[in-house]
Order: C-alpha cells, then sequence, then structure tokens
C-alpha cells in the first residue's frame, strides 16, 4: 500500500511540475487509449457474432451470382467494413495531436523561462529551470503518449483490414 501511495504521489508531482499542458495531454491520451480498448472489445468479442450473423444472412440467400446478389454482397461487407474502421481516424487524429500538445508545453515554459529572465536577469536559477522543466516534461508527455498510441493506431488499422478481407472471402458468390 506504502508502495501505491508513493508511485501515486510521484505522478502527482509529475503532473502538477508539467503545468496545465500536461494535463491536458493526460485528458487527451486517456480518451485516445478509451477509443483503442474500445476498438479491441469490439474487434475480438462483439466482431466475430456479427460475422457469424452477416455470413448466416448470405448463406440463406438462394441468389449469390446476380447482379443484385454482387450489389447486396458488397453492402454487406461496406457496412461491416464501416463498423470496424469506426473511431480509428479518431485514434489516428488523437495520436496525431499529442506531440503538439506536447509543443505547446514546450513553448509555454520557454514562456515562463523568458519572463522569468526579464524580471530577475540570468540570476534567478531555480525560476529558469521551472520554465525549463516545464517545457521538457510537456515535450515527454506529449511524445511518449503519441508513440504509444501510434503504435496501436497501426496495429488496429492492420486487424481492421485482414478482418476486412475475411469478411469479403467468407461471402463468397459460390
Amino acid at each position: 500500500m506504502d508502495l501505491l501511495s508513493n508511485n501515486l504521489f510521484q505522478i502527482q508531482l509529475l503532473l502538477e511540475s508539467g503545468g496545465t499542458v500536461l494535463w491536458v495531454i493526460l485528458l487527451v491520451s486517456l480518451l485516445m487509449w478509451t477509443l483503442i480498448i474500445e476498438r479491441y472489445v469490439f474487434i475480438f468479442f462483439v466482431h466475430p457474432r456479427e460475422i457469424k450473423t452477416v455470413i448466416a444472412k448470405w448463406q440463406q440467400r438462394d441468389d449469390r451470382r446476380s447482379w443484385y446478389a454482387h450489389q447486396i454482397r458488397h453492402g454487406l461487407i461496406a457496412e461491416n467494413a464501416g463498423k470496424l474502421r469506426r473511431y480509428l481516424m479518431s485514434i489516428r487524429t488523437l495520436t496525431v495531436a499529442l506531440p503538439m500538445l506536447g509543443l505547446l508545453g514546450t513553448v509555454d515554459g520557454m514562456i515562463q523561462t523568458f519572463d522569468v529572465i526579464t524580471v530577475f536577469g540570468m540570476g534567478n536559477a531555480r525560476g529558469t529551470a521551472g520554465g525549463i522543466s516545464i517545457a521538457l516534461i510537456t515535450t515527454m508527455g506529449g511524445l511518449l503518449t503519441a508513440l504509444s498510441g501510434l503504435y496501436f493506431s497501426t496495429q488496429l488499422e492492420q486487424t481492421v483490414s485482414r478482418k476486412v478481407d475475411n469478411v469479403a472471402d467468407a461471402l463468397r458468390r459460390d
């Protein structure tokens, strides 16, 4: 319990030393991770049941070779692909926005540093270091969360692409 409270205290100190922008990075990364986890839950738990329903609907059709059947097949594949691709663009957008938020924190920290230099000159090392600390912590926060999001975003897009191809293969025209 003491280890947990110590770690939470360290996280709190990090967030406080990163300033307001680090809190925004935390919120955006929590949103990104919520969407990533939701996609994994959908792909591995909900989607297999939906696929069975779509395949059963296709297998019930007597006509699978006509132009109309071809259009219905394309519609089923497109509907399924839309469900699979849901939130992928949002995840990618948040992944791209996180380094920009880190850069915003960098600019904010440097502005604070220059304000301290303007008021106290170069003699206040502690004040100067505080602004530089904010700049570096927010840059690190934005980059770390973006890198993790980039990996999982790419992995999700590849998985979705394979699943869409699998659906198309499962709905053969016989």
